[in-house]
Parts: structure tokens; sequence; C-alpha cells
């Protein structure tokens, strides 16, 4: 989806922006004596877009001004008199690319198809996407061959002709606006946290701001926090829009009770706050594939669960919600941090570490062997580790034994090779563990979720972005501070945070320990669909699809997987590639955005 396009042509940059995403506040354009500046989402607040376009404006206005790019969700251009900044939040919400050719950035665009169309597909992107969780979305590969992407709190320096002139990553600093706890306790670090939480929510809060509500702690803490900032907004009121699936069978039915009385508590402090229950019990994973998997810009790798959110935004759009927020990233992030256990290996507190890994095994009803092999072992030697455990689990099927990283067997060898899939798994493993595993926790659960290809591929008729609090670079740097023995409670899982939101989240829903999963809408997906799935990989006419897979030994894979076969990380692989091949299928078949032109002022340099 095109939401702003830049071309440089003749030192005459000529910017264009989608008017239909300027009318929903989408894009925001504004202008200044020293530019004009397009901002794709939202700088500092989501009420205060053109306040945050022109502070963003003036704080760049200095040709190699150092600054980091602000909080927010947004890619912006930026246009000078005699230059073009582009820049993206440090969490990397809204996709930015560029098209290079000759040395010279010829176009810039907020969709990389666009900026592709006509030119080869990029092979070695292929390999980085296949290794598995979605890590390419932040390195400078796309799909296609001279489109680079502008990778997360990166400022590029483009001069009117379009070379660059500097180009530099200014990470946001994790370690936020709060102070470490003067003491370790919990309760002190859930102050910490619960003020962290607020600040994150306040910035997402719009005029109509929706929350997703499933009846568990993540989400019905944001809802909590943000039915209570409303209340408080005298001179700004806001109404808010519980967006919640209900499953009438199955085990996802459930839910519904912990629903219900999330609701209840939401509603003590904002009475009037619109309950939208959507009926799901129809929906199953890779219902409408082709389009979820192949319409977007990029291979989609979680397409397969796309038709459940996308009903409850279609819901959510309906009413004109300005913004929808979610308790996404919460797992990850308030948790306790079990690779902590792998900074103990490496201090030589050997004792310590089975100590608390003991007690970790405990809580989680897992073996202590199973808690070291997770924390201490795979961080060390992923690429090693997965490698033993598919020899010693993976004889006889196509799907047993298949992890993160290593090859899967309908990947072809003879293109893994020429197009370095193996680099790309190394890359994927520093990028998940990193030299500090338990820092890495913390990026890569943010950067899996950022940017979130469903949202961004139905923001345009939707009129939102999707909005995470828990991933807010505040919150994440206020749980990166504290201490393992702060955060670790055995048998209650992120403590930190129920002793944070103890005051407002109901006592069931506060003291609850395990939620029913999504495996239900998965395994009734690939009993559904398993026929057709099989008959896409076969009838695949596109040429890539037989150089990169083996497509008998996938169509087996999908086989075993309809017959229950595999695992969760196997699954996520199949998952991927069946994306892969949708996408390619449909690669020619795109609607461009309408923009309607923005004439840029010519500024003279002083």
């Amino acid at each position: 989806m095109e939401a702003v396009h830049l071309e440089l042509t003749d030192g005459a940059p000529s910017l264009s922006v989608s008017s239909s995403m300027v009318r929903r506040g989408l894009v925001t354009t504004v202008h200044s004596p020293v530019g004009t500046a397009a901002v794709v989402g939202w700088v500092g607040s989501v009420s205060g877009r053109e306040a945050g376009a022109r502070r963003l404006l003036d704080d760049f206005s200095r040709p190699g001004a150092d600054r980091s790019p602000p909080t927010g969700d947004y890619a912006a251009v930026l246009v000078y008199g005699d230059r073009v900044q582009l820049v993206r939040d440090g969490q990397a919400r809204i996709p930015l690319f560029l098209r290079e050719s000759g040395g010279r950035v010829t176009g810039v665009s907020t969709s990389a198809r666009r900026l592709g169309c006509g030119a080869r597909l990029e092979p070695r992107y292929m390999c980085r996407y296949l290794t598995g969780n979605m890590a390419q979305l932040h390195t400078r590969l796309t799909p296609f061959a001279g489109v680079q992407r502008v990778l997360g709190g990166e400022v590029v320096e483009l001069s009117v002709n379009g070379r660059i002139r500097s180009q530099s990553l200014r990470r946001h600093a994790l370690a936020g606006a709060v102070s470490a706890p003067g003491t370790e306790t919990r309760r002190s670090a859930a102050e910490c946290l619960r003020a962290a939480l607020e600040r994150a929510v306040d910035r997402r809060v719009g005029g109509m701001t929706a929350c997703h509500v499933s009846g568990g702690t993540d989400s019905t803490s944001v809802a909590l926090l943000v039915a209570r900032r409303l209340a408080a907004r005298q001179d700004e009121p806001g109404s808010l829009v519980l967006v919640a699936g209900r499953f009438g069978a199955g085990e996802l039915s459930q839910e519904q009770p912990y629903l219900d009385e999330a609701v209840l508590a939401i509603r003590c402090y904002a009475p009037s706050a619109r309950l939208l229950i959507i009926e799901t019990g129809d929906i199953a994973d890779f219902d409408d594939f082709e389009h979820h998997a192949g319409d977007p810009d990029e291979p989609y790798a979680h397409a397969f669960r796309a038709p459940f959110w996308a009903r409850l935004h279609t819901a959510a759009a309906e009413l004109g919600c300005e913004t929808l927020l979610t308790g996404c990233g919460a797992d990850p992030i308030a948790d306790a941090n079990l690779l902590h256990l792998h900074r103990l290996v490496r201090q030589g507190q050997l004792r310590s570490m089975v100590v608390q890994a003991q007690a970790w095994a405990e809580a989680s009803e897992r073996t202590l062997r199973e808690i070291v092999l997770r924390s201490v072992v795979e961080p060390s030697l992923p690429l090693t580790v997965e490698r033993v455990g598919r020899l010693l689990r993976g004889r006889g099927t196509v799907l047993r034994g298949l992890g993160n990283f290593t090859r899967p067997r309908w990947l072809r060898s003879d293109f893994a090779r020429a197009y370095g899939y193996r680099g790309a798994g190394r890359a994927e493993s520093r990028f998940m563990f990193g030299r500090k595993p338990e820092e890495s926790c913390y990026e890569a659960a943010n950067y899996i979720a950022a940017p979130d290809p469903l949202s961004w591929f139905r923001a345009e008729r939707d009129g939102f972005f999707l909005s995470h609090p828990f991933l807010d670079p505040d919150v994440i740097g206020t749980m990166c501070r504290l201490p393992p023995e702060v955060t670790f409670q055995p048998g209650r899982p992120k403590a930190v945070l129920r002793e944070a939101m103890a005051d407002l989240l109901p006592s069931r829903i506060r003291d609850r320990t395990v939620k029913v999963p999504f495996d239900e809408l998965h395994t009734r997906g690939l009993q559904t669909h398993g026929a057709e799935l099989i008959d896409l990989c076969r009838s695949a006419s596109h040429p890539l699809v037989p150089e990169i897979f083996d497509v008998e030994t996938l169509c087996r894979a999908l086989t075993e997987a309809v017959l229950g076969v595999g695992n969760p990380y196997a699954w996520d692989r199949l998952n991927a590639s069946l994306a892969l091949v949708a996408w390619l299928e449909r690669l020619g078949c795109y609607s461009r955005s309408v923009l309607a032109p923005l004439p840029v002022p010519v500024v003279t340099p002083a």
C-alpha cells in the first residue's frame, strides 16, 4: 500500500500522498518556511499529529543534525530546499523504502511493490524470509532488486539530486524516562511499570479509541488504562470501543466468562464504552488465504491468521475508530526473562543458575533439562542444537524436529546454497539471541511484532493502525532494568504486571495463569483448506516456486500438518512457505492508491 511517494528527478523533488489517507488522518502534511513534511502515522502522540509533524520538520531542519527520531509510530519524508530527510521511528512501525539506481536514489515510497514494479526479484531476500521469525522486515533487503528498506530508527539524508549524503541508525535509548527502582522490590518495580504503561497508553489515545479485549491480563490491562485516561480527560473527551471475538463452541468458548468480567471492570471507569462482540465461530485459519497472503507488499508469514483479525478490524472501522490498541508484546516484555540464566552461566554462577532453573521448571511444569536447553544451550549454539534435534526426532517425517533456523526439507538445497540460506540462518540466530541473549529477547519481541503487515495492508480501508503499548520504548526500557529476582515469581507469570494493575484488574483475571490458545483455529483451517493449499502449491505457475521449493515435499509437509504432525515451530515454517507461494502467484495483481499531488515549496538555503 502506498501512502507517500517521492520522485527525485533533475533536482526537483516531487512529493505525492494518498488523498484518502490524508482525509482519514493517517498521513499528515505540514509546511513551514524551511520545507514540507509528509508523516505517515504519528509523532509524539496520536492526538497531536500535526504538532508532532511540525516538531519533526523543525528538529531536522539543520543539515547533519545529530538527533534521534522521537517516539511514535511513523515514517516521514522531509523535503527542504537543499536536501531530503527520510526518518523512521525506532520500532519500525511504518514501512519506508528507497529505489537506488546508478548511485542515485530515484524514488522513495511506503510501498516496495510500487518502487519495484518491473524489477527482477531478489532471491537472497527469499532465503532471509524463509529462515523464520520475520526479521527480514528489519534488514535492507526487499523482494525487489534495487529497492532498499530504510531501517527502524534510521535517518537518511539525500541531496535534491538523489545522492545519499548520510545514512545512520539512531536507536531510541531503551532506558526510557523512568528511573530505576530505588529498592529491588516488586512493589517499586510495579509502580515504575504502571507509570510507563500509562504514558504509553496516553500517547495512543485518540478521539475514538478501540481496544482488543480477550479476557486476558494483557488486553484487559490496556483497556482499563484507556478507560481511566478517557474518564480523566475532561478537556478532550473521547470514546472507547471494546472489540472482541466470540466463539460459541469449542475450546475458545471457555474464554467468554473472562471476557464478560473484563467488560464489567472496564465499564466501571467508562460506563459509555461500546462493546462490539463479533461472532467468529465460523472463522478458520487460511480462509481467503490467497488474498491475505498474496496482496501485501511483501510475503506475510502470519497471513493464515489474518481472517480472524480482519473481521474484528472491519467492525471497528465501520464505527470510525481512530486507533486500535492491543495487548501484544506483554508475554515477552512484561514477564520474567528466562534468558537471564544464560548470563549467570557466562558469569560462572552455575549453582545460582541451577537453583533458579529448577524454580522455573517447577513453576512451568517442565523439566530442569528443558529449561537449561532452552535458556542456556540453545542461545549459545542455536543452529547446532536444531540440527542435533532434527537428527534425533526428524526421521520418517518432514516436520518432526524442524525448529527456528535450520533449512526445511522442502527448500531446495541448491537454491539455499546459491543465495546464502546458511548465512541468513546465522543472521537470524544472532538477531534472536545476540551476544547477550537476555537483551536480544526484548528487541526480537518488539521487532517481530513491528511492523504489522496486516495492520499496514488494511490501514487505508480501516482508517487506523494497530498500536501496542507494551512495545513502547518506555515500557521495554523499564522492564530491561528490573532484576530477575523481582520479575520472576514461581507459578505467577508477569508478576510485576499483575502487581502494577492490582487495583484495576478483577481478581479472576489477575490470578489466571493460562489462556486457551488459538490452536483450534489453525487445526480447523488446515483440515478445511488442506486440499486447496496443496492444489495452490502444485498448480503454481511462477517460475521461482519450483526453483525455491521441492513442491512434492512441501505438499507432504502440509499433509503431515493436517494430520497433526510437528510442532508450532515447524508449522510456522510451513505457513511462511505457503505464504511465499501465494505471494509469488499474485505478484502482478495489486491496486495502487489514488495519490493527490502535493506541491513542495523550494526554499533557498540561508
